[in-house]
């Protein structure tokens, strides 16, 4: 699979994902929270296959 995955947009990821990932133990509690880890890993990764199947790329490099 090729990158697809930008770096603003992997900041952004991350930072979601971990935001939503402390909700888990800080906040609400809930386990929603383990939600983050899909964006959290399609940023550590670089590859989101969603955008796959939609045709998006972030990501400058060819």
């Amino acid at each position: 699979m090729r990158l697809n995955v930008g770096s603003i947009d992997r900041m952004l990821r991350i930072i979601v994902g971990l935001v939503l990932i402390s909700l888990v133990f800080v906040g609400p509690k809930t386990m929603w929270g383990w939600i983050g880890v899909i964006p959290l890993a399609t940023g550590l990764i670089r590859i989101c296959p969603l955008y796959s199947i939609l045709g998006i790329n972030t990501c400058p490099r060819k």
